[in-house]
């Protein structure tokens, strides 16, 4: 007679649910990463609509008093003779002189981007965690089964 450790059902589920507790780790990693890139770009647009609002209540076309970091939260208090014109980093180190309309353009631009990789991110969000949670269901009927099949075995063997 078989021992219920040897049994090839209990081997079967113990290696489904091994490869069911490995993929979930695995999604679980990759939700940490949506998560963290989440937050990264929920910072790019405050930051990008910051940026906007602080070109937009500076007036044109005069000297404006303005603070200037020089790093680790140190300023300079320095006068921005005029802001008609801006230096716009576009990328790889490359920086433009852009006027002020076009910089509120590219700002508007880079939020729409952010906006629309923030949905992306969340709608990835709600697919992992919708994975998660059918495995979670899956393992757990695994489970009672199992139990189940264990159960009636001990009552057929007791009569």
């Amino acid at each position: 007679m078989m021992s219920e450790e040897n049994n090839p059902q209990n081997i079967n589920l113990e290696q489904r649910l091994t490869e069911l507790a490995q993929h979930s780790k695995t999604l679980e990693l990759y939700l940490n990463e949506i998560i963290g890139r989440e937050v990264t770009v929920t910072k790019l647009i405050e930051e990008a609509r910051l940026a906007s609002h602080a070109l937009q209540t500076i007036p044109p076309g005069k000297e404006n008093e303005a603070l200037m970091p020089i790093g680790i939260g140190v300023f300079i208090k320095t006068n921005i003779a005029s802001s008609d014109t801006l230096l716009v980093n576009v990328g790889a180190g490359v920086t433009v002189e852009k006027t002020r309309e076009d910089t509120l353009n590219y700002i508007e631009s880079r939020i729409k981007e952010f906006e629309i990789a923030f949905n992306q991110l969340i709608t990835q969000k709600k697919q992992l965690t919708s994975q998660l949670e059918q495995i979670q269901i899956q393992a757990n009927t695994m489970l009672q089964q199992a139990s189940s099949n264990q159960n009636q075995n001990r009552n057929i063997k007791s009569n």
